[in-house]
């Protein structure tokens, strides 16, 4: 018996798209500086970017159309996976460049597939 529910394309969509944008929110008004030296905030944005990460890959493994459609797929899954696995490699300027340049095209990606009818 499998202890995980399988997902409808749509929610793990709205999974990413709400931990997008908890980093937005908690990044918003900080620097480098300040994501440099606050380990609650390192450690919340990088669980955040790891749930992205995982809701995207398990939309790429049932519904490859909509994946595809989401800029970067396969780098996003695999910063999920330096994140999870490569902890000890982790590179905060790089963390914080994906906040930077990165999230805010993934977050109006994710919202405008949100906004689609079904």
């Amino acid at each position: 018996m499998s202890l995980f529910l399988r997902r409808d394309p749509k929610s793990l969509v709205w999974d990413a798209r709400e931990a997008a944008d908890v980093i937005a929110g908690i990044t918003a008004e900080k620097t480098f500086a300040d994501f440099d030296q606050d380990i609650l905030l390192r450690s919340a944005v990088e669980r955040q970017f790891e749930i992205v990460g995982e809701a995207l890959a398990q939309l790429a493994r049932i519904d490859a159309e909509t994946a595809r459609r989401i800029p970067d797929l396969r780098e996003i899954i695999a910063f999920r996976n330096v994140l999870i696995h490569g902890y000890a490699l982790i590179d905060r300027a790089r963390v914080w460049r994906v906040v930077e340049e990165n999230l805010p095209p993934l977050r109006a990606a994710l919202a405008r597939l949100l906004a689609e009818p079904e």
